[in-house]
C-alpha cells in the first residue's frame, strides 16, 4: 500500500514535471515576440527622426524658401540652378561682435567671391533685424531670416532643440553640398569659404 502511494507521488510529481516543461517551452515564443515589440518601435522612432537628419555631403541644397532683409522669397532650389556655386554662411545673431566680423569678412571678400559664388548669411533673426545688420554694415549680399531655425537644423547648425545657432558656413556646388564647416571661428569661416570657393574654380576651368 504504501508503494502504490509512493508510485502515486511520483507519477504526480513526473507528471508536474513534464507539464512545467510544457509551459516553459509555449511560453518562449511569447517571451521572442515580446521582444520583437521594442525593436519595432526603434524602427518606427528611426523612420520619424529622419527629417531631422543633418545634411551630409554630396547631399543636394534643401527645397525650400526663405525670406531675405528685404522681405523678398528666396528658392534655394532655384538659386542653385542659377549659380554654379552657392555659400551660405551662419551666424548665431545679427550685430553682435563675432557675427559681425563674420559678415564684413564676407563683405571684404565679396569682389573676389561674387565673380564665382552667390552668397547668403542666414541666421534666426527676423527680416528687420536683417535689414538693419545689412545696412549697418554694408553687406552685399542678402541675408536670409530662419526664426523657425529650419534650414538651420536641417543644415545641422542648432546648438540646443530649443535654442541657440553654431557659426558655420557651407559651399554647395552644382545643386549639391560640396564642403561644410560648423562651429568654426569667424576668421576661418571666411578663409576657409574663399579658398574652398576658389578650389571649385579650378575644377571648373
Amino acid at each position: 500500500m504504501t508503494a502504490t502511494r509512493r508510485s502515486t507521488r511520483i507519477a504526480e510529481k513526473r507528471k508536474a514535471d513534464v507539464d512545467e516543461e510544457k509551459d516553459v517551452k509555449a511560453a518562449a515564443p511569447k517571451a521572442k515576440r515580446a521582444k520583437k515589440v521594442p525593436k519595432e518601435q526603434t524602427k518606427k522612432t528611426t523612420a520619424a527622426s529622419s527629417a531631422d537628419e543633418h545634411l551630409e555631403i554630396g547631399d543636394e541644397i534643401p527645397d525650400m524658401v526663405l525670406k531675405d532683409q528685404d522681405d523678398n522669397d528666396v528658392d534655394l532650389r532655384k538659386v542653385a540652378a542659377e549659380n554654379k556655386i552657392v555659400v551660405i554662411f551662419v551666424y548665431p545673431k545679427a550685430s553682435t561682435p563675432g557675427c559681425t566680423r563674420q559678415a564684413c569678412g564676407f563683405r571684404d571678400n565679396y569682389e573676389d567671391l561674387k565673380e564665382h559664388a552667390k552668397v547668403f548669411g542666414l541666421s534666426a533673426d527676423n527680416v528687420t533685424r536683417q535689414k538693419n545688420f545689412q545696412t549697418k554694415q554694408s553687406l552685399p549680399y542678402d541675408l536670409l531670416s530662419d526664426p523657425n531655425r529650419e534650414l538651420i537644423g536641417i543644415l545641422g547648425c542648432k546648438k540646443t532643440p530649443q535654442s541657440g545657432i553654431i557659426r558655420s558656413h557651407f559651399v554647395f556646388f552644382n545643386g549639391k553640398l560640396k564642403f561644410q564647416r560648423i562651429k568654426v571661428s569667424p576668421e576661418v569661416s571666411v578663409a576657409d569659404g574663399k579658398k574652398e570657393v576658389l578650389e571649385l574654380v579650378k575644377e571648373l576651368k
